[in-house]
């Protein structure tokens, strides 16, 4: 297998003392909020059809999202000793993240229903375009004649309007 095929393996320090514990859970909490004020935001222009200002907010959401990888990374290593430790916190840390998960499900359906509506636009603009590129001929029978390849043109794109 290759270099680039093999996945970079990260090992994360787990929390030693009560004090990490509660900074880890704390940083976890703070990166979900802010993670989930990105999509909301992003989840509300692209529901009033503002996609370039929603698309706007995606290199934030990618910072977000690394260091919400790597949070809980942090978190898996710790868990043991948090069970041990402080399992509030944990049960804490848990109903967070199912409100998190709940608001990226929104935000996923929402995205994915734009893109389908998207798709659905050009794949008709396309009918379109080639319904009128096509001649309209026929074969001897009186049926209508397929259209060749060669009247068949791709539609291009730009995506940098």
């Amino acid at each position: 297998m290759s270099a680039q095929g093999q996945a970079k393996k990260t090992t994360y320090t787990a929390a030693a003392s009560a004090a990490e514990a509660r900074a880890l859970a704390d940083e976890m909490v703070s990166v979900m909020s802010e993670l989930i004020a990105v999509i909301e935001q992003e989840t509300e222009l692209v529901r009033a059809g503002k996609l370039a200002e929603g698309m706007a907010f995606g290199p934030k959401k990618t910072e977000l999202s690394r260091h919400y990888v790597n949070a809980v990374g942090r978190l898996k290593a710790s868990q043991n000793f948090m069970k041990q430790t402080a399992p509030e916190l944990l049960a804490t840390l848990h109903r967070h993240h199912d409100t998190f998960r709940a608001m990226l499900q929104v935000n996923l359906t929402v995205l994915a229903t734009a893109h389908a509506i998207s798709e659905k636009i050009v794949r008709g603009v396309n009918a379109e375009v080639q319904r009128k590129n096509i001649p309209s001929t026929y074969t001897a029978g009186g049926r209508r004649a397929a259209p060749g390849a060669r009247h068949l043109t791709p539609l291009a794109v730009s995506r940098t309007l």
